[in-house]
């Protein structure tokens, strides 16, 4: 099961942004101190760039299980740049999925600072913010997969998934179809599963989310009879070798898999 958090919205939301392009190409890729370096000369004195700038960070924790101390740098950055209660709020969201993610990789548990996070947050971040949709998201995270509450979680996917719905965040759904399904799984609804794996999974390639593309794979392989969950699996390993080994926490459920 994944443990992804994602950072900020698509970075190539505008296409006639070149830097904006440049670094959804890299990030989608798997290249986030590239990406991350392509923003460093504007974070200094800009909170929304300071904050992607940060997300992608995190987001490279959540992949490779390494980099903590360059996102615990950025976030305290955009952290100390942030004027509004939204930006706050926003960085705060991050702060949240990076204890998140630090806990459920066995980093260090820091749950707690995950859930104050969260929660500072949700005071933080008006109703109609942009954040909230990806705040409902990890709340749902840390419902899963810290307190074990999948009536919780796949409350707080809903209402992300109508979120991102709403706002055309087509990468936000594409993890909130996932999530949603592999509750279903684990309730044995197999067809709700597939359906949901399968909508993740068409987001991802339509998008070029090529590090997210191998997990989604894998995902939808878990809810098809073989000979079908086989050849996803093989395909997901093509993949997850030619990135380089990334997601990390994917290879154990590679290894799981049965023979083809």
């Amino acid at each position: 099961m994944s443990h992804s958090g994602k950072p900020e919205s698509v970075e190539a939301d505008d296409p006639h942004d070149p830097r904006r392009v440049a670094v959804w190409r890299l990030r989608s890729r798997g290249c986030w101190d590239d990406a991350a370096a392509l923003l460093a000369p504007y974070a200094a004195d800009d909170p929304d760039t300071a904050l992607r700038r940060a997300a992608l960070l995190v987001e490279r924790c959540m992949f490779t299980a390494a980099g903590w101390a360059d996102a615990e740098d950025a976030l305290r950055a955009a952290e100390a740049v942030a004027n509004s209660d939204d930006e706050r709020g926003a960085a705060a969201c991050e702060r949240g999925n990076l204890a998140y993610a630090a806990t459920v990789l066995g980093a260090r548990d820091r749950s707690d600072e995950a859930r104050a996070a969260l929660g500072r947050a949700a005071a933080l971040l008006a109703p109609a913010a942009p954040g909230r949709a990806l705040l409902d998201f990890r709340r749902g995270l840390v419902a899963e997969h810290l307190a074990d509450s999948p009536q919780a979680a796949r409350a707080a996917y809903r209402r992300a998934h109508a979120g991102a719905a709403a706002r055309g965040d087509q990468l936000l759904c594409s993890f909130t179809w996932r999530h949603l399904a592999g509750l279903a799984l684990r309730d044995g609804d197999r067809a709700e599963a597939r359906h949901g794996f399968a909508e993740s999974l068409r987001l991802r390639v339509e998008l070029g989310y090529l590090v997210g593309t191998a997990p989604a794979l894998a995902a939808l392989a878990d809810a098809e009879p073989e000979p079908e969950a086989a050849r996803l699996r093989a395909e997901a390993g093509r993949l997850f070798r030619l990135l380089g080994g990334v997601p990390t926490w994917l290879a154990a459920q590679l290894d799981r898999a049965p023979a083809a």
